[in-house]
């Protein structure tokens, strides 16, 4: 069975970063994500080609720490990276970074949308374009890439004729965009995550997300227990989704986003209930949600905690239960 891995002691930040595997080439979301992030300041970036990539060098030791994209408001979880995080050894997050994304459309020079037969993405991309792809370029041949800047870059090289990727790609690659702007859901937002071997997390904020990872036995009843764990401390769930066990059929991961720390007394205590609960618990982070004003998947303010669920109350109550068993009568 899995144990519980818990920091011991809340407070440090990701110590001696200095270099960052990020999903590549450069001029990929993912490179924009990591770039506003504080631990990139006067680090090296060392480009990776996938997700499943950027954490096998961070748990090879090769980096630091890595950033992965984890979820867009369209598309959802990226599954590569749910995935990839229950695996060995352990990885935690300890910072996360919102970007709005925004799509064009691009090709070598002289190119106009007539000429292209052969345009390429990275399947989110895809996704969130595929209507205009659609309607403006039906006779085209949608090829998949493993990033968008990968896209733009066959486009350089030959390989295709137009790519879907972030503007900074064009820059990059000596590309022109030819249209600009073609997502099908405007204000799309993907969430990236810096990961980075097990120590203490950030210290709490009073604006955290605590992201694990469960499976429970295939009985009645056996998730409602686990996420009444979580409601009956006044803890808000932001996000579950379940994958399966790749060797064990039938049975499955639920990765779940809260809200509050690891050092909180609710968090703590309700980490400790799903350990006893359930079959395995990993825990992949407390860490600061991202705030930069930008609307994504429940990340403004929290809800109100139910009453009895604050800090104070279960401090209190604590207290109490120490007073009875050091023999107090109240």
């Amino acid at each position: 069975m899995w144990a519980l891995r818990v920091p011991a002691t809340p407070g440090a930040r990701v110590p001696g970063v200095g270099r960052l595997a990020f999903l590549g080439p450069h001029a990929t979301f993912t490179e924009q994500a990591l770039r506003s992030l504080p631990e990139a300041r006067d680090a090296e970036f060392v480009p990776c080609a996938g997700s499943p990539a950027v954490l096998e060098a961070v748990r090879r030791g090769e980096v630091d720490a890595g950033c992965v994209p984890i979820e867009n408001s369209v598309e959802g979880a990226v599954g590569a990276v749910l995935d990839g995080l229950v695996g060995d050894p352990p990885l935690v997050i300890v910072r996360e970074a919102l970007v709005a994304v925004r799509f064009a459309v691009m090709a070598r020079p002289g190119t106009v949308t007539a000429d292209v037969r052969r345009v390429g993405s990275h399947p989110h991309a895809v996704a969130q374009t595929r209507g205009w792809l659609s309607a403006h370029l039906p006779a085209a041949e949608v090829l998949l890439t493993s990033s968008t800047s990968e896209a733009a870059a066959q486009v350089a090289r030959g390989d295709l004729d137009a790519a879907v990727a972030a503007p900074l790609a064009a820059e990059q690659h000596g590309l022109d965009v030819i249209v600009d702007d073609v997502a099908d859901n405007p204000g799309a937002v993907t969430r990236f995550v810096l990961l980075a071997p097990p120590a203490p997390p950030p210290d709490p904020t009073g604006r955290d997300r605590t992201t694990f990872a469960a499976t429970t036995r295939n009985v009645p009843g056996s998730l409602l227990g686990l996420l009444t764990e979580l409601a009956m401390r006044g803890i808000d769930l932001t996000r579950i989704e379940s994958r399966p066990i790749k060797d064990r059929h039938a049975e499955y991961w639920f990765h779940i986003d809260c809200t509050g720390h690891v050092a909180e007394p609710a968090m703590g205590e309700a980490l400790a209930a799903l350990h006893r609960r359930c079959d395995r618990v990993r825990f992949l982070g407390s860490f600061p949600r991202a705030g930069n004003g930008v609307p994504a998947d429940g990340s403004g303010d929290p809800a109100a905690p139910l009453g009895g669920s604050g800090h104070a109350e279960f401090a209190a109550a604590q207290q109490w239960v120490d007073g009875l068993r050091a023999g107090s009568a109240s």
